[in-house]
């Protein structure tokens, strides 16, 4: 197990250490400059390459990029331009807001996207599987601020059962964890469907029922445990994208984690706080796939993290 977890340690380093290049290059190449976002647009050349001088963006890329390099192996994510705040700070005070979301919409997607999917493989080809593949059809592809709006005016404006935006209660997190889950759940219920129409044609599930097991013994007994193996590497990618990627529920219901920085960072043309944020999603991607490679062995033994002799 130790030198199973150096190694993929060794491979999230390398990992992220190409990640870095890539997004540096791209946010390089970018026509936007940052200095002049900084200045402002009333400001004089010369106070634009003052700016620029100070903030070493007039160095050629390989000097910019080794200095970063230099400070991303001291866990030194820079200073945010527009903020003028270390980049690693801002980031933990937005961690746990997007934390407490992610696991709160993860966990909806996985119980109604599981519940869906396994309705309509055990009633496959009827008017219930229908149903319930169209209903995650239009989940997965229903755009992310027409379903936060329609959220928010139906169960804030019009019912007045939950605040229109905030943080820090309980109430306030119900809505946008439900448009995140809602909208994730499609995926979840089509891959359930599909491996529990595959796992039910099993041989030892047919072996199951001629020894006389119940309906429900062999689907939440037999069946499930090998169908829901695809469901846990899903989860991991899961947690890379809500470190980052719902930046359009966060910014439509007013919640303040990474993914509404994400946007506010690209805004202003803050190179430091993008690098952040974008070696933030790619380390919690690698964790998160890290855990399912885990967790996939103790579901089923016959997974095997590495090679025995």
């Amino acid at each position: 197990m130790f030198f199973y977890l150096l190694k993929r340690v060794m491979q999230a380093a390398a990992l992220l250490v190409g990640v870095s290049l890539i997004t540096f290059l791209l946010l390089y190449v970018m026509p936007a400059d940052p200095a002049r976002q900084i200045a402002g647009r009333s400001a004089t050349p010369e106070t634009v390459a003052t700016i620029r001088q100070q903030l070493g963006l007039d160095q050629p890329l390989y000097v910019q990029y080794s200095r970063y390099l230099a400070g991303l192996a001291t866990f030194d994510l820079g200073r945010s331009y527009a903020q003028k705040t270390e980049v690693t700070s801002i980031l933990a005070s937005r961690l746990p807001a997007t934390l407490l979301l992610m696991l709160a919409a993860i966990s909806a997607e996985i119980v109604i996207g599981l519940c869906i999917g396994l309705v309509g493989a055990v009633w496959r080809g009827t008017s219930i599987d229908n149903g319930a593949m169209v209903a995650s059809f239009i989940g997965v592809s229903t755009p992310q601020f027409v379903a936060a709006m329609a959220m928010l005016y139906t169960f804030s404006v019009t019912l007045d059962w939950f605040p229109v935006g905030g943080y820090g209660e309980l109430q306030h997190l119900v809505l946008p964890a439900l448009t995140l889950g809602l909208l994730g759940a499609g995926w979840y219920a089509r891959m359930m469907r599909s491996m529990m129409i595959e796992v039910l044609s099993q041989d030892y599930i047919r072996t199951a029922r001629a020894k006389g097991a119940s309906g429900t013994r062999i689907i939440f007994v037999h069946a499930l445990r090998n169908a829901v193996i695809p469901i846990i590497a899903m989860i991991g990618i899961d947690i890379g994208y809500f470190m980052s990627g719902a930046v359009v529920v966060e910014s439509v219901f007013g919640w303040p984690g990474i993914g509404q920085l994400t946007w506010q960072s690209i805004q202003q043309v803050d190179i430091p706080m993008i690098m952040g944020v974008t070696l933030l999603a790619a380390t919690a991607v690698i964790i998160g796939n890290l855990i399912a490679d885990i967790v996939a062995p103790l579901i089923d033994p016959r997974i095997k993290l590495y090679p025995t002799r």
